[in-house]
């Protein structure tokens, strides 16, 4: 080959690489790597002017002290650049340093929020979203006159909604709320309409729409969810009355369709349930009015969401600690497990709520796995069982195991939460499935009957499955028996009882966790195996009303035998267990009768000659008639034993 095709062969082989390494390099979005010399060359630092000699020699002669008020100086110059009203909010923080000092005169301080107000007047809503100056709109809200509150309160209603979502100005329209009048506040609740869904996803919006519902009327509480059911009500205004309190009855009442109902309420709860914004009273109320028309996939759906760490933000509410009872009365064992797990090291705080309590009754009543309910709960309440009995709301898990469902220590509207279901989780009764397997006609061929008692079959056995999933499959005595007798809880609060025994009794709500103790609980379930502990208990109580009546009177110092609570504890414990009535005479007031037959323990006394029990009046009779006959001691013919 000639020397001319070799070149040319060359030639076409250094265009096609050249060629190929331009569409690599196209190809590639990676940037090609280049050397520290090429890249301080060629690569700048972004928003840095380049400095002249002159700056580099003056910044080497600056002190440390005078860089620092040098960068200090062009950080407030870039401040003013990016803030309109930045020397505004400066001289406002002075003032409200000023303002907010505890030792300051009342007209002093009015001096200063007039001053502030007479600042700020025009500026208003750009002021709110700042950090520092709504912390100043908070505070001339909280102390200036009427009149300025309602010039405030006229510059905030035009921008309400905006204002609504920012997470300083926030702040600021709570305290306006707050001081709002009538008028006032239907305005800002009527400025909301339209737009309570939205805000309700909002992390801050949900927060203003919780506090105005939370200070509206029932009227206008009714008006904010409403909202929620339909796109009608949305839409329309005044389509409700108070006397629809529910979906369903609004429902019945515009002849809504119920499938377009539940559509638009799961497309408004499902991004709030994403999003974890559940700690609302607002939120609450919706989820439990959707269950009752979602159909079976949409409820299960919602309380599988809700299961876990979500429950434990919403039991400080009434419909919270409800949608807290559903998720464990519907929920697999599997999901049951997850709730009490989230529960751990946060059941002594539930304790003590009003409503988280009957969570834990709940729990009590329902979930089969014992030894989990006694790791995580039951030890948990174990470390302070004296604060637990001596709590209005703390003694309810523990009268729930000794005497369940009491309508003596639950209220009507806490034993319609234990009994409370979803509708379409709750497969309908025998009586309709049995009422399908019969042959009205009579003319139901051989076939048809078998394939419907096979139908029969299926229906019967989900009945039973949601039967077991809303009241568990033990026997509730065995629960209660592992609850509270295997796992030791009923040991230890006999020994927190005879430890505190006069305390207990002198007080208002833990006479009725001792009443309960010392009788052994419903259905006798302490009394086998925990006699002997319950004879010290017995024993503690009658050394306590064995000691001498004393000299100085007081309420700290009332006998046990004549104070008001325990007495009548003690009188209900005479007539209800026999093994405390004989302890309590032979020990305290056998021979000592007659200085007890006034006042409060007349009634103790009156008891030993009621009681059903003959050996325990016989005890007694010797000595109390004495006194009966001399009109010492009376006794009315109706309680008198036959």
């Amino acid at each position: 080959m000639s020397s001319k095709g070799l070149k040319s062969q060359k030639s076409t082989k250094r265009k096609v690489t050249e060629s190929s390494d331009k569409f690599d390099s196209l190809k590639s979005k990676k940037p090609k790597l280049v050397s520290g010399e090429q890249q301080q060359q060629h690569v700048k630092p972004k928003f840095v002017k380049p400095k002249s000699a002159g700056d580099k020699e003056q910044n080497t002669n600056l002190s440390k002290k005078e860089r620092r008020v040098q960068a200090k100086e062009l950080t407030e110059a870039r401040k003013k650049k990016r803030k309109p009203h930045y020397n505004l909010e400066q001289e406002l923080a002075s003032l409200w340093e000023k303002m907010r000092r505890r030792d300051i005169g009342k007209e002093d301080r009015s001096k200063l929020i007039s001053e502030a107000i007479r600042k700020m007047k025009g500026k208003v809503p750009e002021i709110a979203v700042s950090h520092v100056s709504s912390r100043v709109l908070q505070t001339c809200v909280k102390f200036c006159s009427q009149a300025e509150k309602d010039a405030l309160f006229a510059e905030l209603q035009p921008q309400f909604l905006n204002l609504a979502s920012n997470r300083y100005a926030v702040h600021f329209i709570q305290k306006m709320l707050d001081g709002a009048s009538k008028q006032q506040l239907a305005a800002c609740i009527s400025s909301l309409r339209g737009h309570v869904a939205p805000l309700l996803r909002h992390v801050f919006g949900s927060v203003v729409v919780e506090h105005a519902y939370h200070l509206g009327t029932a009227a206008q509480k009714q008006e904010l969810l409403a909202e929620l059911y339909s796109t009608e009500l949305q839409l329309f205004k005044g389509l409700t009355s108070s006397t629809e309190k529910t979906v369903v009855d609004i429902i019945a009442k515009l002849g809504l369709q119920k499938g377009a109902v539940n559509r638009h309420m799961t497309a408004i709860i499902q991004p709030i349930l994403e999003k974890g914004i559940v700690d609302h009273t607002i939120t609450h109320k919706l989820l439990i009015e959707y269950l009752t028309i979602a159909d079976k996939t949409s409820a299960a759906d919602v309380l599988q969401l809700l299961t876990g760490s979500l429950l434990l933000r919403m039991v400080h509410t009434r419909d919270g600690s409800r949608l807290a009872m559903l998720s464990i009365k519907h929920g697999s064992a599997k999901e049951r497990k997850k709730i009490i797990k989230a529960m751990k090291e946060h059941v002594k705080k539930m304790a003590f709520y009003q409503f988280g309590s009957m969570v834990l009754a709940c729990i009590f009543s329902i979930v089969d796995d014992t030894k989990l309910v006694t790791k995580i709960i039951v030890r948990e309440l174990e470390a302070s069982l004296k604060d637990l009995v001596m709590d209005k709301n703390g003694r309810r898990p523990l009268l729930q195991l000794l005497h369940p469902n009491s309508s003596r220590y639950l209220s009507h509207d806490d034993l319609a939460a234990l009994d409370l279901s979803v509708p379409s989780l709750c497969s309908m009764d025998k009586s309709e499935t049995s009422s399908k397997t019969k042959d009205t006609d009579g003319n139901e061929s051989g076939e048809e009957m078998k394939d419907e008692q096979e139908d029969t079959v299926v229906e019967h056995t989900d009945h039973e499955e949601n039967v077991t999933a809303m009241g568990g499959k033990k026997d509730p005595l065995v629960r209660r028996q592992e609850l509270l007798v295997n796992s030791g809880l009923a040991e230890r609060l006999i020994d927190v009882c005879v430890e505190n025994a006069e305390e207990f009794l002198k007080s208002n709500f833990g006479k009725e966790v001792m009443y309960e103790v010392a009788i052994g609980g419903s259905d006798g379930i302490l009394c086998p195996s925990l006699s002997e502990k319950l004879c010290e208990l017995y024993e503690a109580i009658s050394s306590v009303a064995a000691k001498p009546k004393p000299q100085e009177s007081g309420k700290d110092s009332e006998h046990i035998l004549e104070n008001f609570h325990s007495s009548r504890t003690i009188r209900r414990l005479v007539l209800d267990c026999p093994g405390f009535a004989s302890t309590l005479f032979k020990k305290a007031l056998s021979g000592k009768c007659r200085s007890w037959a006034q006042g409060h323990c007349s009634k103790i006394l009156s008891a030993f000659l009621e009681t059903e029990d003959f050996q325990v009046r016989e005890m007694a009779k010797t000595e109390l008639q004495v006194l009966l006959n001399e009109g010492t001691l009376k006794i009315s013919a109706a309680k008198k034993p036959e």
